[in-house]
């Protein structure tokens, strides 16, 4: 696993939400949010392909 998604996972088992924003098509900037007010915390961007995959999978639920 990559560091990127490892850091979205471990925000996503925190129970904080997030967000997905496409700049491109093979760019991803997720922006990290409270659990409670959805404030945004953080954003970072990545290329990786495991955090790409991981986000567009259709079978996941919504944050």
């Amino acid at each position: 696993m990559t560091y990127d998604l490892d850091r979205l996972l471990r925000w996503e088992q925190a129970g904080a939400t997030w967000e997905a924003i496409w700049p491109r098509a093979d760019e991803v900037t997720i922006v990290l949010c409270t659990c409670d007010s959805g404030e945004e915390v953080d954003r970072y961007t990545s290329t990786d392909a495991d955090l790409l995959d991981y986000v567009r999978d259709p079978s996941r639920t919504e944050r």
